[in-house]
């Protein structure tokens, strides 16, 4: 597997199911698929990438699926209603969900790296796979986010990384239990909070995912993970902290707008490092790296040395440009942790901060709605101003129990300055026309990939503005 094997993927474009797709694709499996996203005639510059790497496309109306020799991948998003699914069941084709299929993947590798956490995920796998491909282990890494380090001209969409080496870097998801499907040689856990599930549900996911690995890189500056690291076995765990006393350790931390130094202590050594990456969370996200990197058996000093060339990921504090002295940055803070660690960045530093947020479901913010409120209401400050669309709704069956006007309110009911503008557009538009030089635009949220045009059109229509 998978040579030879033939898939077809509904919803390619997904964030989780693209890399996967370019993963088999380049282990010669045949690939094919579609997206409504593609239907509705948006983000053609993805599927053009698509098609680059031989994958043919389809309709989501069932034509691409014409035999049961085709395995038909669907994320746990995809309702049975869905065409494609109706064909898939109509000709006897098999069914595997996007997880199941990475997951065999996974544990199929000859060194199978899994990288857990409710936040920072995506930025660890891509610093492990960065390392790992700068000490010339040629690594696969399968990641929810573009790499920067690893976009061509010919790759402009470079969430994957097929490589002939040992290692298979995967990001796990517990949102959907799927983290149940994978078994780690080396686990890595990042930290432990509220997001899609309590915290009894994710203690329980992660202790058992921590415990099939013979090594798990584990942040025991996070009281929750702390917690689940008691229950390993010393021989079995590498703890790290920022400014903790751990196995790993940053210390002397040196911030700056878009980058971050530290010492690391570790091994009786004392190492310089500097980030091209900026915030204290991503000084943890390092040493997770660096210590995944140590269990695969990357010296210290060269795990230090290549993390410094690690340029980012695409949507992570990704500044997009400067216009009329207003910076505009995107950002995939989307849960208390992501959006606290991304505002205590910015606060560091001058300038008032004009925020969009997207929800990116009714569900996840009916999950969330204490603590997102709690951390939200915590660091907004006089001048500052969060703008609140709807959240993103793709179709099908949803509770609307919680929504954007009700964190709103919550938040204006502690005296933060909050607003629904429920029309994405518009509340766009409402901080493009009060921007003021000096002001840093944050747009964020995930599950939609326009939020990046977004983010390019603000910053042009702010250039625009300043036109006499």
């Amino acid at each position: 597997m998978p040579m030879g094997e033939r898939y077809f993927f509904v919803g390619i474009g997904g964030s989780g199911m693209m890399p996967l797709a370019m993963i088999l694709a380049g282990r010669g499996a045949t690939i094919t698929g579609s997206d409504r996203t593609l239907d509705q005639g948006r983000l053609a510059h993805k599927f053009d990438a698509l098609r680059a790497l031989g994958i043919e496309l389809f309709a989501q109306d069932g034509s691409g699926i014409v035999d049961g020799g085709q395995t038909v991948v669907a994320s746990a998003a995809i309702e049975d209603s869905v065409p494609d699914i109706q064909a898939a069941a109509r000709v006897g084709a098999p069914r595997m969900s996007r997880a199941q299929l990475l997951a065999k993947l996974f544990n199929d590798s000859a060194l199978s790296i899994g990288v857990a956490g409710t936040s920072g995920k995506s930025t660890v796998t891509g610093m492990i796979g960065w390392i790992l491909h700068a000490c010339g282990r040629n690594p696969t890494v399968m990641n929810g986010a573009v790499m920067k380090n690893f976009v061509a001209p010919d790759r402009p969409f470079a969430s994957a990384l097929v490589g002939g080496g040992d290692a298979f870097v995967s990001e796990v998801d517990e949102s959907d239990g799927s983290i149940a499907l994978y078994s780690p040689d080396i686990a890595v856990l990042n930290n432990v909070s509220l997001d899609h599930k309590s915290l009894d549900e994710l203690h329980a996911l992660f202790g058992d995912f921590a415990g099939k690995a013979r090594m798990t890189v584990v942040n025991i500056g996070d009281a929750e993970a702390a917690a689940l690291a008691a229950g390993i076995g010393a021989d079995r765990r590498t703890t790290f902290a920022v400014e903790g006393d751990a196995d790993l350790s940053a210390h002397d931390l040196i911030p700056e707008p878009f980058a971050i130094a530290f010492t690391l202590v570790g091994e009786g050594q004392r190492l310089p490092v500097r980030l091209s990456v900026p915030g204290r969370h991503n000084v943890a996200n390092a040493l997770a790296a660096i210590g995944a990197a140590r269990a695969a058996g990357v010296p210290l000093a060269d795990a230090a040395r290549a993390i410094a060339g690690f340029t980012g990921l695409k949507r992570r504090f990704e500044l997009v440009g400067t216009a009329g002295g207003v910076a505009v940055i995107d950002d995939f803070g989307h849960n208390p942790d992501k959006i606290a660690a991304t505002l205590d960045t910015l606060a560091a530093f001058p300038g008032p901060l004009k925020l969009l947020f997207q929800p990116h479901g009714y569900g996840p913010l009916k999950v969330m709605r204490r603590e997102l409120v709690e951390s939200l209401a915590a660091r907004l400050r006089p001048g500052d101003e969060l703008v609140l669309p709807d959240p993103v709704y793709h179709g099908g069956t949803t509770s609307r129990e919680v929504t954007s006007a009700d964190i709103v309110a919550d938040l204006t009911a502690q005296g933060a300055p909050a607003r629904h503008i429920p029309d994405r557009a518009a509340a766009a538009a409402h901080l493009v026309a009060t921007a003021s030089p000096g002001d840093r635009i944050v747009v964020m949220g995930a599950r939609d990939d326009t939020l990046s045009q977004l983010a390019a059109e603000m910053l042009t229509q702010i250039s625009t503005k300043e036109q006499p």
